[in-house]
């Protein structure tokens, strides 16, 4: 029905077929473009950041043959793929954040992952959830959480300092940073110990492989019959994660309630169970959930915001002396923290760059709970979208000839926009009511351990590394990131 609607409002894509809708055509696209990729990496290693035609070739080709607005299908359920944002402008005006919803197909399929935490949950359960965690993100809030990031990067850094005094020249950074954004959010937002946030962090990455690494006919009937091992061990997974979170909060619930957290650090979770209207509103298992949700969404975005940042900056050494001459002139002697991080503003220009060419997000999901008009079209309620945050953010349209490549200075006279074509061009936090709850600490903790690397050593590109960036859920690289690293003789 929703798909006879936008057929009779002029909205077209290629034809499905059933019971698989486009999935073999977006199959056939990724094989042959991931042996180009591989190709590539063999013979000449050659770095392009155009990288719209690699990540999902299936819609790059669909939108040169049916424009930046058409309909594809996942099995039996149609999706209406924009990547036109004054199209997306019209459609989201008016529209509050509990009026999104998501589609039902990637809320049943992430569900070990995500359960109904505040990126799942709709209508009036959202405005509720978001009521009660917004007030942990409060700048006070945050600003003593500093401390915490500072020590888990100096933990790493003297990792590498160990690594490089063995005589080895080349540090999977990937890895590393994962590692390290894991231990941070683990600590910031759950107080939980080492070994215990090794094992979430571990399950997490497991469960995204299981879920996102392969094709699991996602929107086709009967489809978790079909790759019922793999669903099956994503939920023994998300079991696993879910009852490790609950023994946290059991665990903080009580020694809450014996004054045993008096004069502790407080953390995220601490902060939510000190909130009488949390205890009452949420119940156990929506605080699990949002556990899960902040776990993931908190350690991944500003993880590979790290990751894409050090390989475009060991591509362009002058942007690493900027950063450090900034550094030395804002911070100088200073201790680093949440106020002295504050001032570094062409670190920001870096950071909303690489956001652009990388964004951790590669695309956003809605679903309309109305009918919504844009212009003579009506998209009818229950329609799934798909929004491509990677197409607006290599539109030539939007951005002009430089569109691929990295210059950060385009930041600088227009900070929230980088001077693109259309206010809702450049989205890498979300957009409308929906925007990311955790983005200033997911911006400090960038800043913090950004401005701590650079303090300590200088890299550049190793010869080893190949160009794969790939979505898996987030975009990440597909063959991780080896880098050649220096330590800095201050």
């Amino acid at each position: 029905m929703v798909y006879k609607k936008l057929k009779r409002n002029g909205l077209n894509g290629p034809s499905p077929s059933f019971p698989l809708g486009n999935i073999n055509d977006m199959v056939a696209f990724k094989k042959k473009r991931s042996d180009s990729s591989l190709s590539s990496c063999l013979i000449t290693n050659t770095i392009s950041h155009d990288i719209h035609s690699n990540v999902v070739p299936h819609l790059a080709q669909w939108q040169k043959s049916h424009g930046k607005v058409f309909i594809y299908w996942l099995g039996t359920e149609p999706f209406l793929c924009i990547a036109d944002p004054e199209f997306l402008k019209k459609m989201a005006a008016g529209v509050l954040g509990k009026s999104w919803g998501k589609p039902d197909v990637f809320r049943n399929d992430r569900k070990p992952m995500f359960g109904n935490g505040l990126i799942m949950v709709e209508g009036d359960d959202w405005i509720r959830h978001r009521s009660v965690i917004t007030p942990a993100f409060s700048p006070a809030n945050l600003k003593a959480m500093g401390s915490l990031m500072v020590a888990s990067t100096n933990e790493m850094l003297d990792r590498w300092t160990s690594i490089l005094n063995s005589g080895k020249k080349e540090i999977e950074v990937e890895s590393e940073i994962i590692t390290t954004a894991g231990e941070i959010i683990a600590k910031t937002s759950f107080g939980m110990d080492y070994e215990n946030g090794k094992k979430v962090l571990h399950k997490l990455r497991t469960m995204q492989r299981v879920l996102f690494a392969s094709n699991r006919y996602v929107g086709v009937p009967f489809s978790k019959i079909f790759c019922y091992k793999k669903n099956l061990e994503a939920k023994r997974l998300g079991d696993k994660i879910d009852a490790l979170f609950l023994i946290t909060i059991n665990d903080r619930i009580k020694s809450k309630e014996a004054g045993g957290r008096a004069g502790k650090e407080k953390n995220l979770l601490d902060l939510m169970l000190a909130d009488k209207d949390c205890r009452k509103t949420l119940t156990t298992r929506e605080l699990v959930d949002e556990c899960k949700t902040f776990f993931f969404g908190g350690h991944e975005t500003t993880a590979l915001a790290l990751i894409w940042t050090l390989l475009l900056l060991a591509l362009n050494p002058e942007w690493q002396n900027q950063l450090r001459e900034e550094i030395k002139q804002v911070i100088g002697d200073q201790v680093v923290d949440a106020t002295t991080i504050a001032g570094l503003k062409k670190m920001e220009w870096v950071m909303s760059e690489s956001l652009r060419l990388y964004p951790s997000a590669p695309n956003a999901q809605r679903q309309a709970k109305d009918d919504i008009r844009v212009g003579e079209v009506v998209i009818p309620k229950g329609t799934n979208m798909w929004i491509d945050i990677v197409s607006m953010n290599h539109d030539r349209d939007l951005w002009g000839d430089t569109v691929n490549d990295f210059r950060p200075e385009r930041f600088e006279a227009d900070g929230v926009h980088g001077g693109c074509n259309s206010k809702m061009g450049y989205l890498p936090f979300g957009f409308g009511g929906r925007m990311c709850i955790g983005r200033n600490l997911s911006a400090m903790e960038y800043k913090i351990v950004l401005t701590l690397i650079l303090t300590r050593f200088s890299f550049s590109p190793s010869p080893y590394y190949c160009h794969s960036p790939v979505v898996m859920l987030s975009l990440r690289p597909g063959k991780g990131l080896p880098l050649l690293v220096q330590p800095i003789n201050n």
